[in-house]
């Protein structure tokens, strides 16, 4: 089970408060000696991504209440809690019910699933709304029973990150790690290095960007010796990687929450970004930490040629430390007037500690009535549940110069409406601009306001149900994970800064294209198995690498591979590969074909047959359908494998008719 990040008790700062802490400063922020030009972490705003919540019913390999519980097998509760705060869930077109009172406001206590690739879509559409440049996704100990939705979720990831032109990296946290001096290497070799071929992989000065969080901690949870860390550090460089390394915020003398002997492992980074989550929890301890910290690691860190990427954290909800923003804009206004070159958000969806940037309940309304939770609104000043991705958006803009360097937040808690109770009229002319097998792309006139638009919800029409199946700010959006040959109903409702919201637009109804019978249909789509072995976990079998693959484990026959295509689609072809390596001796593998439209109930589509796979022609078997078949899930029972005594996929690729 991979854990939060050790919040390590509060150490007293001992350091004068900056004497200038009340100063005003209209002038832009400075430019520091860096040792990077700009690119996608120098000079940008980085959001922690964890995206680790799963729902019982969602699909997750991990099949639970994953990190929403202390006990994942059952619904949360004030009695199962695994969070500090409740969030905000009105964006998000599917939920599920805990076991929670209801809502303050009579509304069901639901929570959602970071499995579903719409969250994932509608955390980097507001990344994206407020101009939050990156993501680091987080990675732990992959080789669990963890790795297939940690996987699985990579791909979610990327897919969001280039549908809303958003940068994104991994992020290994090494904590409670025990081989991870070889695992890690081999995890990026055969799994995560593919990602860095998509357009939205971030980049730093030419070279794909990886972090490792936890070198140096002195704690049990981290017991790698310099030496070992040092390793793999140079092997990513040499891999021609842009390494940043997440370390305790004592790295630079070896003291506190850092150990000794370590300096240079920090060194060897091209990036530093100390830790700060439980250090500092009001604007006194951030003005401390600028002194002790900020100042003195950006000199090292000039000096020894390595960028700067210190930590901002919006607060913990629960603990009361947020002062409705000023907290937060107070380290940003220290690390921008400290010259820094990066800043890291800790972060983007950490319910779990509190300190969340994404969308948070508001008010008691919103809030379970049996939790205790508290709202944004604890000190008695109002804050939209956007607030935090507002301000992180202007932190952005100060960092950039784009903003004059002031220490008075600019950034209003809720954006004024004047008591506007006017809803804006509807969108005119909404049509269809194009669409493919799995997508429809839409456009309409913008909507007109009283005071203003501030966005629209397009929605999926069905009988007398409307299902809200994106936000935007434009006039135009694009629905994905849609079945082919399908016909389908849209109509959008614009929406002003109170609330408001518009009577639909017109309906405009489509039929989505055929399936193709040349694209992959399963290509970096999520997977499940009954079993792997070793390192060859099920995420191989769709990344489109033909070195890497699945097996199963050994001598236990029957064993399943499945894959999720996103949407039910027409399927005639499977195409089943292995290494086309010589040293693949030919061989039989007898399989199962199974499908369906739910995850946990499936047909057999093909009976159980025997299928070759030899070198000489490519090791790669074709199974075909006897017609078309529209299904979202595909399942490959093996029984038996001459070759090996267990089921063997190197590419599960799945093609229309």
């Amino acid at each position: 089970m991979g854990v939060t990040r050790r919040v390590f008790l509060r150490a007293a700062i001992a350091a004068t408060a900056v004497a200038a802490a009340g100063a005003t400063e209209t002038a832009l922020a400075p430019t520091a000696s860096a040792a990077s030009a700009p690119g996608d972490v120098v000079g940008k705003i980085t959001v922690g991504y964890q995206g680790w919540f799963a729902c019982g019913g969602d699909g997750a390999p991990i099949n639970g209440w994953w990190h929403w519980s202390q006990d994942w097998g059952q619904p949360p509760s004030p009695t199962n809690t695994n969070i500090k705060c409740w969030p905000d869930v009105r964006d998000y077109t599917s939920t599920y019910q805990t076991s929670y009172a209801a809502l303050g406001n009579g509304q069901p206590a639901k929570l959602f699933s970071s499995y579903d690739q719409q969250t994932v879509n509608t955390h980097f559409l507001w990344m994206q709304q407020n101009n939050i440049d990156t993501a680091a996704l987080q990675r732990f100990n992959p080789t669990g029973g963890e790795g297939p939705t940690r996987d699985a979720m990579a791909t979610k990831v990327r897919s969001a990150a280039e549908s809303y032109g958003r940068k994104f990296y991994i992020m290994y946290d090494v904590s409670n790690w025990t081989n991870m001096q070889s695992e890690i290497k081999t995890d990026w070799t055969n799994k995560m290095s593919a990602h860095t071929a998509s357009s939205a992989y971030a980049k730093q000065n030419g070279k794909p960007v990886v972090c490792i969080w936890g070198f140096g901690f002195d704690d049990p949870n981290h017991p790698f010796t310099a030496d070992a860390c040092l390793d793999v550090v140079n092997w990513f460089k040499n891999q021609g990687c842009y390494v940043i390394g997440g370390v305790p915020r004592e790295w630079r003398t070896g003291t506190g929450g850092s150990k000794s002997g370590f300096l240079g492992v920090y060194h060897a980074f091209n990036m530093i970004s100390p830790w700060m989550v439980g250090a500092i929890g009001n604007i006194t301890e951030a003005d401390n930490a600028y002194t002790t910290y900020t100042v003195p690691d950006q000199a090292d860190c000039n000096a020894n040629g390595i960028d700067f990427q210190p930590c901002v954290l919006p607060g913990d909800v629960s603990g009361r430390q947020r002062a409705h923003g000023d907290f937060m804009w107070r380290q940003f206004y220290n690390m921008v007037r400290a010259g820094v070159q990066g800043i890291y958000i800790s972060m983007f969806d950490e319910y779990n500690e509190g300190n969340q940037i994404a969308k948070t309940a508001e008010t008691q309304a919103w809030v379970p009535t049996n939790s205790g939770f508290l709202a944004l609104d604890e000190d008695g000043t109002a804050c939209s549940s956007d607030y935090y991705l507002r301000l992180t958006g202007d932190g952005g803009r100060m960092l950039k110069g784009q903003l004059a360097l002031t220490p008075t937040r600019p950034t209003q808690p809720v954006v004024p409406t004047g008591g506007d109770t006017t809803p804006p009229a509807a969108p005119g002319a909404l049509t269809v601009t194009g669409h493919t097998s799995n997508s429809v792309s839409l456009s309409w006139n913008t909507a007109t306001d009283n005071v203003g638009v501030t966005g629209y919800r397009i929605l999926q029409v069905s009988g007398s149900t409307s299902t809200q199946v994106g936000t935007t700010g434009s006039t135009s959006f694009t629905v994905m994970g849609l079945g082919a040959s399908t016909a389908y109903t849209f109509d959008v409702v614009a929406h002003d800064a109170a609330g408001n919201v518009s009577q639909p637009s017109n309906q405009a109804t489509v039929t989505t294209d055929p399936p193709s019978s040349t694209t992959n249909l399963a290509l970096h789509q999520p997977t499940s198995e009954s079993s792997h072995t070793q390192i060859y976990g099920s995420g191989n079998a769709t990344d489109g690498d033909t070195n890497t693959y699945w097996e199963s484990a050994n001598n236990a026959f029957p064993q399943w591979l499945q894959v999720d295509l996103g949407a039910a689609t027409g399927v005639k072809r499977i195409v089943l590969r292995l290494p086309p390596t010589t040293a693949w001796a030919t061989r039989t593998q007898t399989i199962t074909v199974q499908g369906g439209t739910d995850a946990g109930t499936t047909t057999q589509l093909l009976a159980p047959a025997g299928y070759t796979f030899d070198p000489a022609t490519g090791n790669a078997a074709t199974l075909t359908l006897p017609s078309t078949v529209t299904t979202r899930y595909l399942r490959l029972t093996f029984t038996a494998n001459t070759g090996w005594p267990a089921g063997q996929v190197s590419e599960f690729q799945v093609f229309g008719a």
